[in-house]
C-alpha cells in the first residue's frame, strides 16, 4: 500500500465526513503474534555504531535466533542508529537502532514480511535501571494494545549483543521491536498519511479522545496529534493514518517521557508548568468530550488486564511494579470520582 502525501490543505477535506472505528483488520506481522520473549544474537560492529551514530548509512550485521524446531536461523541486517533525543550520546551511549532485512533470507523466518524495524535498546550499558525502563516503555505500548487495535504491536526481545570487531565484547540486554509503519496501515487497512501539518477537526474523534485519555493514564504530555517540531513533518510523537474522505488516527508511540516509564532524563516541557512527567495534565480536546465516558468505560473495563501486564512482566523489579500501580491507581481513584472527572478532565481540556 502507498504511502500518500497529501498537504495540510487537503487533510481538510476530512472535515466531510467521520469513520467508525473498524474491528476488520489483518494479524500483525508474524513476530507480532507472540507475547513470548524471543531470545537473539545481534552482531555488528557496536563500538563503532555508537561512536559513529550513522543516521543514513548502514553498517552491516547479523541476526540470528533459534526456531521452533531447534533449528539456528541467522539473517543478514543493516544496523544504523535513529531518534532524535535518544540518539544523544549525552542521553544514551547505547542509542535506539534501526535494523534493516535482507528481504531474500526472511521469507521462512520469523521476521517475513519485515523490511526495516525499529529496536528500542537499553540506552546505557550497566545500568539496570534504565534496563527497566525497557520493561516499562514496552508494557505502555502494550496498555494501548489492550485498548484499540489502532496502535503500534511491540515484541519483547532478549538480546545477546556482539561486537563483530572484538567478538568477546558480548552484554545481554532486554529490548523491544516496534512494528513498521507501512505494515500498521496494512494490517489497519488504512494508509499513512504524510502531512505538514494538521488540525483536530480533521482527526477522528472518538480515537483522539481514546488516545487523551491513555495519554494522561500514563501521565504523558510529549507528543502532538496536528504539529512536529520546526522543519519536521506531522506530528510529534504521533503517525497519522487515514483514508481519503475520512477522520485521520493519530497513532502515537514513544513514550520514554511519559510518567509511566519515569526515565531519569525525562522533563515535561516547561510551557505545561508541571513538576515532573509523574504529574498529570490532561490534553484532550473539548470538542471531544461527548466521548469521554466511553473512553474511561474503556479504561475500567480493562483495569485487571493492565494490572496482570505489570504483574506477569518478566524480571521487572518490585520497585518498579510498584512505581506503576501507585500511578494507575491514582487514575482510577480520579475517574472514580465524578466531580474530579469535571475538575480534571472535562473542564481542563484544550
Amino acid at each position: 500500500m502507498h504511502r500518500l502525501i497529501w498537504t495540510s490543505v487537503i487533510a481538510l477535506m476530512f472535515l466531510l465526513s467521520g469513520s467508525a472505528i473498524s474491528q476488520e483488520h489483518r494479524k500483525p506481522g508474524h513476530i507480532f503474534r507472540s507475547d513470548d520473549v524471543l531470545a537473539v544474537t545481534i552482531t555488528a560492529p557496536f563500538k563503532k555504531l555508537m561512536r559513529e551514530r550513522p543516521e543514513d548509512t548502514d553498517l552491516p550485521g547479523k541476526i540470528a535466533y533459534t526456531d521452533a524446531a531447534g533449528e539456528t536461523v541467522e539473517i543478514d541486517i543493516g544496523v544504523r542508529t535513529r531518534g532524535r533525543y535518544r540518539r544523544q550520546m549525552k542521553i544514551c551511549p547505547f542509542a535506539p537502532i534501526r535494523l534493516k532485512f535482507d528481504k531474500k533470507q526472511i521469507e521462512n523466518t520469523v521476521f517475513r514480511k519485515q523490511g526495516k524495524l525499529k529496536l528500542v535498546t537499553h540506552c546505557r550499558n550497566r545500568s539496570t535501571r534504565y534496563e527497566q525502563l525497557v520493561l516499562k516503555e514496552f508494557l505502555v505500548y502494550k496498555i494501548l494494545n489492550q485498548v484499540t487495535d489502532y496502535s503500534f504491536r511491540v515484541r519483547l526481545l532478549r538480546i545477546t549483543y556482539v561486537d563483530s570487531d572484538n567478538p568477546r565484547d558480548q552484554q545481554v540486554r532486554y529490548g523491544f521491536l516496534i512494528e513498521n509503519k507501512e505494515r500498521m496501515a496494512k494490517r489497519i487497512r488504512t494508509p499513512h498519511v504524510v502531512v505538514k501539518s494538521s488540525s483536530i477537526s480533521a482527526l477522528n474523534g472518538e480515537y483522539n479522545n481514546l488516545v487523551s485519555v491513555f495519554q494522561y493514564f500514563v501521565a504523558n504530555t510529549d507528543f502532538s496529534p496536528v504539529a512536529g517540531a520546526p522543519g519536521d513533518n506531522c506530528c510529534h510523537n504521533t503517525q497519522l493514518f487515514g483514508n481519503p474522505g475520512e477522520l485521520l488516527y493519530a497513532i502515537p508511540y514513544d513514550f520514554d517521557m511519559a510518567g509511566m516509564t519515569d526515565a531519569p532524563y525525562a522533563e515535561p516541557n516547561p510551557k505545561f508548568k508541571i513538576r515532573n512527567v509523574r504529574q498529570r495534565l490532561y490534553r484532550g480536546r473539548c470538542n471531544n468530550n461527548i466521548h469521554l465516558e466511553n473512553s474511561l468505560q474503556a479504561f475500567r473495563e480493562n483495569k485487571d488486564a493492565f494490572h496482570a501486564l505489570v504483574e506477569d512482566m518478566p524480571d521487572l523489579t518490585g520497585s518498579s511494579k510498584t512505581s506503576m500501580f501507585a500511578l494507575m491507581e491514582s487514575f482510577y481513584k480520579l475517574i472514580g470520582n465524578p466531580k474530579a472527572v469535571d475538575k480534571k478532565l472535562t473542564r481542563r481540556c484544550v
